[in-house]
């Protein structure tokens, strides 16, 4: 259920993965296509491989000490990227029962920018198509006052989904899952932007 909106949300896809010749790119490219034809959102592509975030958080990392939510000088970009959108679908692979460093490390380096804002997961991976990646996730984001959407998009096997296109194999079926996962996001996320609006969080 899409509808045309005068002030449509904005909405962030996170790409957790840095890794080199990691298939996120497939998975993500997709999502942001069927994202993309909804009047009610407009998608910001976030991607944690981006020179200038490695930078960033590989300072983060060289300066934080022992306080994850210490950040170094100014406002860093990222924070100001995630305080501007009003929900974020965050894509993550499954590395050994878990997310990437590397996306911890955003999380984390973000910080209070992710309270009273709705989270969605597009999961990737083996056997459990990255549902233990995610399901750590939902405790990491419930501390930062973040509230994540039930449903989800996950692709066992994902390299064995996607044919040369970049596209599902079972395009039916993975384009039904995201449209519930987008539709719930909009949503938490007209209503969180209201609330917001109305008054200030409490956290």
């Amino acid at each position: 259920m899409s509808t045309h909106s005068a002030h449509p949300l904005k909405i962030g896809v996170l790409i957790g993965s840095v890794r080199a010749g990691r298939f996120a790119d497939k998975v993500a490219d997709w999502f942001v296509a069927e994202a993309g034809g909804r009047q009610d959102m407009e998608i910001h592509v976030i991607d944690l491989a981006e020179p200038a975030l490695v930078d960033e958080l590989k300072l983060s990392f060289e300066q934080s000490g022992d306080r994850p939510d210490h950040r170094p000088g100014d406002v860093p970009r990222l924070a100001r990227r995630i305080e501007g959108l009003d929900g974020l679908v965050v894509v993550t692979p499954e590395y050994n029962h878990g997310y990437p460093a590397s996306l911890k490390l955003a999380i984390d380096y973000v910080y209070s920018e992710w309270r009273a804002k709705p989270v969605g997961f597009v999961s990737y991976g083996g056997m459990a198509g990255g549902h233990r990646a995610v399901e750590q996730l939902r405790q990491v984001f419930a501390e930062l006052h973040a509230v994540t959407l039930r449903d989800t998009v996950s692709f066992h096997m994902a390299w064995e989904k996607f044919d040369d296109r970049g596209r599902p194999l079972d395009e039916d079926g993975a384009g039904k899952a995201a449209t519930v996962l987008l539709d719930q996001l909009a949503w938490w996320g007209l209503t969180l932007r209201e609330g917001r609006a109305a008054r200030p969080y409490v956290g």
